[in-house]
């Protein structure tokens, strides 16, 4: 009788223990928490599910969601992300504050050596440079907003049918012998004309020809997570336009700062550039 209840006593720790451990699919497919990476931080007891509380990261609002009776903030953490204990602040519907923290993992990216035929792209002229500022400008402005419209889904379609990863997100790039900033999105290869779609519903906020990225759009899906498309051959959709998950936006193409076709694929969170690979389970640890 005594060896039944430890027995029985055990199976129902080791279940209890599993439930508390128990991840969400959220969770499981995003929680990437490394520098340039996602991470997914449980607000715990206390929590309205009902209506969800504000969160903040390094002064910008953070996308929360509700997941299998969790809430969760989804928190994208800069590429200068210091190693180590970080914390988001979370404000409740009642007006409670409490302070949340979670950990940043390390992770080393590679270089890049890519070599252009001209030095057109790498050393502007003046002109060009005031025409980037302009275009720089423009995009950070987009990439700051914040809709308080759930997205449709966070975990991202791919935008293209096919092709190879050719450079991934994080990359110190070298263009003819001079380093740059490191790579902020996810390099797709694939053939000029190649339908590229939104990865989920969203506003058109940006439809332009940049000096570096060439033809690009910009789709707002809604508390800050926010997707970009370039160097496209055509654009196929106007700015304002409502766009649902899988249409058409435009093709790839090689404008811009390119050595040949692919699509170059951003994703922000938070008005932070993270890795497009996490939001569609091809991220290398």
């Amino acid at each position: 009788m005594s060896r039944f209840f430890y027995l029985f006593f055990a199976i129902i720790c080791l279940l209890i223990t599993q439930v508390s451990f128990a991840k969400t699919y959220i969770e499981n497919r995003l929680n990437k928490p490394v520098p340039g990476g996602v991470a997914v931080v449980k607000l715990g007891d206390g929590v309205s599910t009902e209506k969800l509380p504000r969160v903040s990261y390094n002064g910008h609002q953070v996308l929360v969601v509700k997941s299998e009776g969790e809430v969760l903030a989804i928190v994208g953490i800069p590429l200068t992300a210091k190693v180590g204990q970080h914390h988001i602040d979370v404000v409740s519907n009642t007006g409670k504050r409490q302070t949340v923290t979670f950990n940043v993992l390390s992770k080393k990216y590679t270089e890049q050596h890519i070599k252009l035929p001209s030095n057109k792209h790498v050393t502007p002229s003046a002109a060009n440079q005031a025409r980037f500022k302009r275009e720089l400008e423009e995009q950070l402005q987009a990439y700051a907003q914040f809709r308080q419209v759930m997205p449709s889904n966070v975990v991202l379609d791919r935008p293209v049918d096919g092709g190879r990863y050719s450079s991934p997100f994080g990359l110190r790039r070298f263009f003819n012998g001079q380093e740059r900033n490191p790579h902020s999105g996810l390099d797709i290869a694939v053939p000029t004309g190649t339908p590229v779609k939104a990865s989920a519903d969203g506003v058109i906020t940006i439809v332009g020809d940049y000096f570096f990225n060439g033809k690009t759009v910009f789709v707002d899906h809604g508390q800050g997570l926010i997707s970009m498309y370039c160097h496209l051959s055509e654009i196929d959709v106007k700015k304002g336009q409502v766009v649902k998950r899988g249409e058409v936006v435009g093709k790839v193409g090689a404008t811009g700062r390119a050595t040949g076709p692919h699509l170059h694929w951003n994703v922000s969170l938070n008005n932070v550039r993270v890795d497009p690979a996490i939001f569609v389970g091809a991220f290398q640890p």
